[in-house]
């Protein structure tokens, strides 16, 4: 699941004739690209053991240890690294993204579309909603994606999605609302 930074145009600015479909969204991402950034995470994870030997403090124990005695050592932790995207929602630094993107994360780099690289921290998160807040130190005020309200949005609106996937730059999708306010039993709300 990736967080997007996303947009739409109102059907009822359409119908008085103040917004008009776009022939093209190219605006929209010159406009909105900015403010999408990758991050990058580093775990440390524990080194489960190996499926189908023996615990070597099980019943067979010590003859595990003696028969395994020359080998190297596992380590006890590893590292592992993870992306996802994010969007800047104020210009001092602060980047919403998902929580299982940095939960459990030990370090967290943020880059910008510019390929500015900054150390971030997280300040907020949520598993339910899977939503966290990260802060990074900038040189300079950063562009900012708007907010808006989901309680103005309207099944049938045009929507843009900018994300970042992979460190592959921004990348961009566009479709319509299709439903609002479904529960389907797969998270708690």
């Amino acid at each position: 699941c990736i967080l997007w930074a996303t947009v739409y145009i109102s059907v009822a600015s359409l119908a008085a004739g103040t917004a008009t479909v776009p022939g093209s969204f190219a605006e929209l991402a010159e406009r909105l690209g900015p403010t999408v950034v990758n991050i990058q995470v580093t775990k440390i994870a524990p080194v489960a053991g190996i499926p189908g030997m023996p615990d070597p403090e099980g019943p067979y124990g010590e003859m595990f240890k003696r028969f395994f005695k020359d080998l190297p050592q596992r380590p006890e932790q590893f590292r592992t690294q993870g992306s996802g995207s994010g969007v800047i929602i104020n210009a001092d630094g602060h980047v919403l993204t998902n929580n299982h993107v940095v939960e459990g994360a030990k370090e967290v780099t943020v880059t910008l579309a510019d390929q500015q690289a900054y150390q971030a921290r997280v300040v907020g998160r949520d598993a339910k909603t899977d939503l966290a807040v990260l802060k990074i130190d900038p040189k300079h005020s950063l562009p900012v994606a708007p907010m808006g309200s989901s309680a103005d949005l309207k099944v049938g609106e045009w929507v843009v999605a900018i994300g970042n996937p992979f460190g592959l730059s921004n990348s961009m999708t566009a479709g319509i609302v299709s439903a609002k306010g479904r529960v389907i039993g797969a998270g708690p709300y």
